[in-house]
């Protein structure tokens, strides 16, 4: 694909480069950030799980297990079985950042119980974007190998946007279960004052990684309606 319609130099192969630079950074200074404050032990000496069951409990969500997983940084809330996720690296941490990356994923819980609606928005399109990942760029190689059909490549196109489409709708997502995080670990239960700017820095930097996956795949989109615009004229 690279390259089509441009000669052998692609101008539009940076834009590729631009989104893999925001992705690379957005990851180091997530990781930078949670290690950084993985550092501090909160004045509490409250581990992360025991912080989520404690949010949880005093949100009204007691029905929600909070089980281990392996893997650092996966953390996770699945809204099907109604359980919270949390890593090797934070279920039984004391530190600042691994409180707020659990806090973080209650946020998403609530989110789940107050029926927030980007969150139903986004899981309405799951089916939908799971097509378009799957699907758009073979259809995109299929109109070309068959003689630039572009309708093929048209509804390849449409189909990836699908994906762009998820990415935006995750960002409100993302964000308002931070400040969920954040206006809940601000009450003093949990954290002392002076511990909640940590865990702003660390919420803040993993919101990042969102939004420098939805520029990186806006770009890629930009590409191939670049691409196949120019073959079309």
């Amino acid at each position: 694909m690279s390259g089509y319609g441009y000669g052998l130099f692609d101008p539009t192969f940076i834009l590729i480069i631009i989104g893999l630079v925001i992705s690379l950074w957005a990851s180091w200074y997530v990781k930078h950030n949670f290690n950084k404050y993985d550092q501090y032990p909160s004045q509490r000496g409250v581990t992360a799980a025991e912080a989520a069951r404690f949010i949880l409990d005093k949100a009204g969500l007691s029905n929600i297990q909070i089980k281990q997983i392996q893997g650092e940084l996966t953390d996770n809330y699945n809204p099907g079985n109604k359980t919270l996720n949390l890593s090797e690296s934070t279920y039984d941490s004391t530190s600042v950042a691994a409180i707020g990356v659990a806090a973080h994923e209650c946020g998403h819980a609530i989110q789940d119980q107050k029926n927030y609606m980007p969150m139903r928005v986004r899981s309405a399109i799951v089916p939908a974007v799971n097509l378009g990942s799957n699907a758009s760029i073979p259809l995109i190689i299929l109109g070309m190998v068959l003689g630039m059909n572009h309708f093929l490549i048209t509804i390849g196109i449409w189909l990836f946007a699908l994906v762009v489409l998820f990415q935006v709708v995750t960002l409100p997502v993302e964000f308002n279960a931070s400040r969920r995080a954040v206006d809940i670990l601000g009450s003093g239960d949990l954290l002392t004052n002076d511990e909640v700017p940590m865990v702003k820095q660390v919420l803040f930097a993993a919101a990042l990684t969102y939004v420098a996956a939805a520029i990186s795949t806006a770009l890629q989109l930009l590409r191939l309606i670049l691409i196949f615009g120019n073959n079309r004229e």
